[in-house]
């Protein structure tokens, strides 16, 4: 199994400075704007992906 994927920016100011947080799983702290956030997955979309005319995906 493969690792976790990692954010590559703060979703609050786009700085890169990101750290693992000691708050738990999927945790992180930004440096630069000294915030805390959390990722999570919470599943799929019943829906999935819908084929347009034009090629295209649409979600």
């Amino acid at each position: 199994m493969s690792e976790r994927a990692a954010p590559f920016y703060c979703p609050y100011c786009g700085d890169e400075d990101l750290r693992p947080s000691e708050q738990g799983h999927g945790a992180w702290e930004c440096a630069a704007c000294n915030r805390a956030f959390q990722l999570k997955f919470l599943g799929l979309l019943a829906r999935g992906l819908q084929h347009t005319d034009a090629g295209g995906e649409q979600i």
